[in-house]
């Protein structure tokens, strides 16, 4: 066998100056503001959640961190711009469960939701809670359930729109209770809530961490909570699996992403600090005392478990989209 070595040589000194430069490009990141994409309006869960984590980057980094606020279309308006950007480290997005819907309940999407992103990592999880105007006949989960199969299609419950988190968790209560509840969709869960609040809307969903004060001030009554145990933030809110629908689970989470061919140096820096704002002891306090539970993962672990998920709602959601046209 004959041993290019001049070809050899010249592909260990591409190799080298690439790690050189990716090295550098480690070292001197960030040299600017980041601005961190949200889907939705200011007040909700993933907005909360984007907002502690810039506050924490912006100490750690040394560079100010913006809350960019660009709702619509479950989050994909924030999501195209996005992978428009430049995959430098310097545009990132906090997501939600609706990100991974949206490619089940949509036919053509602006982007490619695994080729075009990259998980920096997951951030955390948090149970929805079952909300009801405080004037609502129902006063538990088996009530709404029998009020609703007494009077099919009468009652509606408020959604941030077609594959928002707010919708995953409706549609699954409807469909595992056998409930024929008709959809209102808001641009985020801030204006279904007042709603709720003002009687306009009987029922919504929201996150714990984005409802706690509404249901301590009794301007909204929780009927149950949609994860697998009581969260310690509302104990005396039962869960829907021990309310009557036995299994029943859901949960809205966070993942930090960032444009597709992100420098693995940056990508590595930014998912360090990710996972040591989680793990700090102010950021981890105030997450517990919202009801949510920090979730710090890999790069790899925050992709697979993206791709995951978005296989698993297009099995759920694809024939539910298909029937709705």
């Amino acid at each position: 066998m004959t041993i290019h070595f001049g070809t050899l040589w010249m592909s260990l000194a591409i190799a080298a100056s690439a790690f050189a430069g990716d090295i550098a490009s480690a070292q001197s990141y960030p040299t600017k503001p980041i601005r961190m994409l949200v889907g939705y309006v200011p007040g909700g869960a993933t907005d909360l959640s984007a907002r502690m984590l810039a506050a924490r980057f912006s100490e750690n980094l040394g560079q100010q961190v913006i809350v960019d606020n660009r709702s619509g279309a479950s989050g994909m308006i924030a999501t195209a711009l996005l992978v428009r950007a430049a995959p430098d480290g310097y545009t990132l997005m906090v997501v939600d469960s609706s990100h991974v819907a949206n490619p089940a309940v949509n036919e053509k999407m602006p982007y490619d939701t695994l080729k075009d992103i990259a998980g920096v990592s997951l951030i955390l999880r948090v149970p929805m809670l079952l909300l009801v105007n405080p004037s609502f006949p129902a006063k538990s989960v088996k009530d709404l359930i029998a009020l609703a199969k007494a009077n099919p299609g009468k009652y509606n419950y408020g959604s941030a729109g077609l594959g928002s988190t707010m919708y995953l968790v409706g549609e699954l209560f409807k469909s595992s209770s056998g409930i024929d509840l008709a959809e209102v969709a808001y641009k985020g869960g801030g204006p279904a809530l007042a709603d709720v609040v003002s009687g306009q809307i009987p029922i919504t969903w929201l996150s714990i961490a984005g409802a706690l004060s509404f249901v301590k001030a009794g301007r909204v009554r929780a009927l149950a909570i949609s994860g697998r145990e009581r969260s310690p933030s509302a104990p005396e809110v039962p869960t829907i699996a021990e309310s009557g629908l036995p299994g029943f689970e859901f949960y809205l989470w966070n993942v930090l992403i960032a444009p597709a061919g992100m420098p693995r140096s940056v990508m590595t820096r930014l998912n360090s600090e990710t996972v040591a704002a989680l793990k700090h002891a102010e950021t981890k306090e105030r997450l517990v005392a919202l009801g949510a539970e920090p979730a710090p993962s890999t790069p790899q672990e925050a992709d697979a478990y993206i791709r995951s998920e978005v296989e698993r709602w297009i099995r759920i959601l694809k024939p539910a989209a298909q029937t709705q046209k």
